[in-house]
């Protein structure tokens, strides 16, 4: 999957003009990022996530002008991403504000855009219901993330929040991050008495609450948190993971609890300790130290995107903005985490790549 999102980012800027040496450097980090191949080798949702957004942003901008064949292809790429993580589900909202500021598409694509995003979205919350019993993309723990982002702010002589959100209040726990609140079992939240689906609506509403009443807290906690993609020495956030260089050598037993205990009696009894197998863990070790995108590069991306916006910003508007959702909000919503940077570093190469063929094209025009 990660080769195909390097390939149709590089056909797309070809296909815009762009030379294929700032085409090739674009795909760079995604191609060669050991961060990404790590994503490759995990059961996790991440690198499929990144292709669906990636080739429903493409779709957009394919055309010259929008057509119905391509917003509705767009529009099922996005919602499906929906379904996978729903982070996509107000990127697609923003993806609309986006096309009717930057781009004519008129109000039937919009239109159609929309409900053709609605319809992954829709078919998933009707299998939830019948499954769960509830129409959802999720088991209902927004609120109880939300939440654990504003507990470290969160000051309730300030928030003056009801009774029976009060149980939600800091009680004494300081954690390293905001998403280790959501597993201390000491934590407000952990030890609310009620049920589980009362206890994410207070925390909701609690948090909620917490951020009209401490704006600029919130927004300084999310721009600090947010800074440590920058940083030229991957942070451990919070410090007792592993920040960047995650393959290893040797052997790992793993623990017993609750979730993996679920795992092996769901999809395989014998999970146990898990190896590394060489000759390849040793150079997938090696090469991680050489093959990183360092956090100062990572800035640069965003700059010189950036400035795209000054040059052609109807054209970059798209890839931009969903990169730079895609950067700030999972932190806005409960965290930083270096690996939910992965799906905006391909977005914003993409919005830099275009900005950076569109000044070129200025600077030989102001020389001729």
């Amino acid at each position: 999957m990660g080769l195909s999102v390097g390939l149709i980012i590089y056909m797309l800027l070809r296909r815009k003009g762009v030379s294929d040496v700032i085409a090739a450097i674009a795909i760079a980090p995604q191609l060669l990022d050991a961060s990404f191949l790590r994503l490759e080798h995990a059961i996790l949702s991440d690198a499929l996530f990144i292709l669906l957004v990636v080739a429903g942003v493409v779709a957009l901008l394919w055309p010259m002008h929008l057509t119905v064949r391509h917003v509705l292809l767009a529009g099922l790429l996005l919602g499906s991403a929906s379904v996978v993580r729903t982070i996509a589900l107000p990127l697609i909202c923003l993806i609309i504000l986006c096309l009717a500021l930057g781009r004519s598409v008129g109000w039937r694509r919009l239109g159609i855009f929309a409900a053709a995003a609605m319809l992954p979205i829709a078919g998933h919350g009707v299998w939830f219901l019948q499954a769960h019993g509830s129409f959802s993309l999720t088991g209902g723990n927004t609120g109880a993330l939300l939440w654990a982002r504003v507990m470290t702010f969160a000051d309730c002589s300030i928030i003056n929040p009801p009774a029976d959100e009060a149980a939600f209040c800091p009680n004494g726990i300081v954690k390293d991050a905001a998403s280790e609140y959501v597993w201390d079992p000491g934590s407000a939240l952990n030890r609310y008495a009620g049920d589980t689906e009362m206890r994410d609506r207070l925390a909701a509403r609690f948090a909620l609450r917490a951020i009209l009443a401490q704006p600029l807290d919130y927004l300084w906690n999310v721009t600090q948190d947010t800074s440590i993609a920058f940083a030229l020495t991957p942070i451990a956030h919070p410090k007792r993971t592993t920040p960047a260089y995650g393959f290893g050598l040797g052997s790992w037993v793993t623990p017993d609890n609750p979730l993996l205990d679920s795992v092996r009696e769901r999809y395989d009894p014998a999970i146990g300790t898990l190896r590394s197998v060489d000759p390849y863990a040793s150079i997938l070790v090696r090469y991680q130290y050489v093959g990183y995108l360092h956090g100062p590069l990572k800035l640069l991306i965003v700059l010189v995107g950036t400035a795209g916006l000054v040059c052609r910003p109807r054209r970059a508007l798209v890839p931009w903005a969903a990169g730079m959702f895609l950067l700030v909000g999972p932190v806005m919503v409960l965290d930083f985490d270096h690996r939910y940077v992965l799906p905006a570093i391909p977005l914003l190469s993409l919005a830099a790549a275009l900005a950076v063929h569109d000044l070129l094209g200025l600077w030989r025009k102001k020389s001729s």
